[in-house]
């Protein structure tokens, strides 16, 4: 069995710590790679290459299999590790590791039509077909609000596509992408296919700036803030490199007066403070006809008013700390910028260190930051309309475009105003926030471009050639 990990450190390399967001404790300390450590890695991915891709795709999905079968004897690990570093509920955590591997078996079962030959045509005498092929080297870039989820997911279609995968983990949750590399190391994968490193935080950007601009990479996906993406983005672009990228969200979920208000109150609440609203797909606005918001926000305010912060690692906890001190003091400016242009407290709005209660704020209008900018945290902002067209008009007032929801008890209402919404996923009747690896998973404007999921992801990860064979009639 060849280990994943990248080498430990030698005496200069650094390391990456991380302390406990609910008590201040160092939890993890992990090895930090230098650029020049970065630069083997990818040199040594391009050399297991060749093998890899000529493997048969049987092997490439029974690897996957085997991945997934170590996460879930791992479970405890990742268990504590994601309570520890990021301050994941439990059950957060276990969805996770349930999640992760039910992705990478649906990818290994779903591989099984790589290599599929498309016939374009024939003439007398030649053949025509179109075939996808493995690009060479990945850089896959993860963070650290569902790791394993998306770390998993950076690199699971790649190395079925026959490519190899440079993981860049997330110095925030350093110890679970290490336990992510042992994983792979368990599965007992070929030397190289995916190496997964960490880099310390001041070196990060022109760390992944050099591996963009090797030539030795061929196609980059990321998951994070659209601040980073699009520096990511415009250096693919001067290299001619195709990313794939997933970025923040603001997600907007919208009720009408015919909605079934149970339904949408219980949608709201898990989609707005599941794991401290720190999930791209999260509901931020909840954008609600005027006749029907006043019961609305009472249903939601007594969900919200039974909500448990404290221990993660308790299975009463529903909400943990959000990632640091910082961020809380960030999601109170945001209340406080709105309460002061007029906006009502319902309920919630304090702090404790890095604890932030569940927050619901009624009368968000535009001007407020609430408004305007991804709040990734436990709030839940209420902006009232008078009509499906103010309404629609109220959810594309985004730079975001990821997840959406409508609420509406008549199907072609809600149809014609999902429709409407530029996202790239939209829910009707359903929470915001939902993954199904079969579905192209992504987002429009400033939530990036690309899909993972389903046969799409196979597209992103793959070149599609024309070949013919011309011979004697």
């Amino acid at each position: 069995m060849t280990p994943q990990l990248a080498p430990k450190r030698s005496a200069t390399d650094q390391v990456v710590v991380r302390r406990n967001p609910a008590t201040g404790e160092i939890v993890s300390q992990e090895p930090a790679h230098d650029l020049a450590a970065c630069r083997r890695f990818t040199a040594r991915a391009a050399a297991a290459f060749p093998s890899w891709s000529s493997a048969p795709v049987a092997v490439r999905s029974e690897a996957l299999i085997r991945i997934a079968s170590e996460i879930e004897t791992m479970r405890d690990k990742f268990r504590r590790a994601m309570i520890e570093e990021i301050g994941a509920p439990a059950a957060w955590a276990d969805h996770n590791v349930t999640f992760a591997a039910h992705l990478l078996r649906y990818v290994a079962e779903a591989a099984q039509d790589l290599g599929k030959l498309h016939p374009i045509g024939s003439e007398q005498g030649c053949e025509s077909w179109a075939e996808r092929v493995p690009c060479g080297v990945c850089l896959g870039i993860a963070p650290w609000n569902a790791p394993l989820i998306l770390g998993v997911r950076a690199f699971a279609v790649p190395i079925a596509c026959g490519n190899t995968v440079l993981l860049k983990g997330n110095e925030i949750a350093p110890r679970t992408y290490r336990l992510i590399g042992e994983a792979v190391a368990g599965a007992g994968l070929p030397r190289d296919v995916v190496q997964v490193f960490l880099c310390p935080a001041e070196d990060s950007e022109s760390i992944v700036d050099a591996l963009i601009e090797n030539p030795v990479v061929r196609r980059v996906n990321f998951t994070g803030s659209t601040r980073v993406g699009r520096r990511i983005a415009n250096l693919c672009a001067r290299h001619l490199k195709r990313p794939l990228l997933e970025l923040g969200g603001q997600a907007p979920m919208v009720v009408l007066e015919d909605a079934d208000l149970d339904a949408a109150a219980e949608a709201a609440v898990r989609g707005a403070y599941l794991n401290q609203g720190q999930i791209c797909m999260s509901t931020e606005r909840l954008i609600v006809a005027e006749a029907v918001a006043d019961d609305l926000i009472a249903r939601l305010e007594a969900k919200r008013a039974a909500l448990v912060v404290g221990d993660p690692a308790l299975p009463s906890t529903d909400l943990g700390p959000v990632v640091g001190i910082e961020a809380a003091d960030r999601l109170a400016g945001l209340v406080g910028d709105a309460m002061s242009q007029g906006a009502r407290l319902i309920g919630g709005g304090g702090t404790r260190d890095a604890f932030f209660e569940p927050t619901l704020i009624d009368g968000v209008e535009p001007g407020m930051r609430l408004y305007m900018e991804e709040v990734f945290g436990p709030i839940l902002s209420v902006t009232r309309v008078a009509s499906d067209h103010e309404a629609v008009t109220v959810a594309n007032d985004s730079e975001y475009g990821l997840s959406a929801a409508v609420f509406s008890q008549d199907p072609d209402r809600a149809k014609r105003i999902a429709r409407q919404i530029h996202s790239g996923i939209c829910h009707i009747n359903g929470c915001t926030v939902d993954d199904d690896p079969r579905a192209p998973f992504g987002g429009v404007k400033s939530s990036g471009y690309g899909r993972f999921g389903g046969s799409w992801s196979f597209e992103e990860f793959t070149e599609l050639r024309w070949i013919t064979s011309t011979h004697d009639p």
